[in-house]
């Protein structure tokens, strides 16, 4: 008779078990994983969560007549909070984007660094920069070849209770940056 009963429980609470949202598995999951320095939880509390993203490409050598993607982001902490894993997919006139930054601190340099992998068949992953904050402002300087010459870039990222704005610059000829893709992040 056991074995009846032990089947019955299963029976009864297996489907209430599976009738549970989603979102609160998930939230669960990645809400047991707290950051693991004051400043990876600085930057998690900006950016921990999903966004829906548009991102606008300016007219310029990389996209000669501008362009435009929509999106979304999945950012969650990970490794036990040691990195922020910063998960992107989009698609639009610009092209389909897909791709993460794993960002972690580096408490010897006092730095963030950058590791950025997108659909690159010339390159899927590589080592993209060192980050900080300014004031309000988390932005990443690294250095790119273009056309055969080494360029600063900036990746500055400001913040909103419900948004973000990533701005992605180059140094243009007199060494002052120009804007190349601005995209914006709405939580949901």
């Amino acid at each position: 008779m056991r074995p009846f009963r032990f089947f019955f429980l299963v029976l009864v609470l297996f489907p209430i078990a599976s009738l549970q949202p989603k979102a609160l598995s998930s939230s669960t999951a990645e809400g047991s994983v707290s950051a693991a320095s004051p400043e990876m939880d600085r930057l998690a509390k900006a950016l921990v969560g999903d966004w829906d993203t548009v991102e606008r490409m300016e007219p310029g050598p990389f996209f000669p007549e501008g362009g435009s993607r929509k999106g979304n982001v999945h950012v969650r902490l990970a490794a036990g909070g040691y990195t922020l894993i910063y998960e992107v997919h989009s698609d639009g006139s610009a092209g389909k984007l897909d791709g993460f930054l794993t960002i972690w601190w580096d408490k010897n340099t006092k730095l963030y660094y950058f590791l950025a992998c997108f659909n690159n068949p010339n390159g899927a992953c590589r080592m993209r920069g060192t980050a900080h904050w300014e004031e309000n402002s988390f932005v990443n300087d690294y250095q790119e070849t273009v056309k055969g010459k080494r360029t600063s870039w900036r990746d500055s990222f400001t913040f909103a209770p419900t948004a973000h704005t990533l701005v992605a610059a180059m140094e243009a000829d007199g060494g002052a940056m120009r804007t190349l893709i601005t995209t914006r992040a709405t939580r949901h």
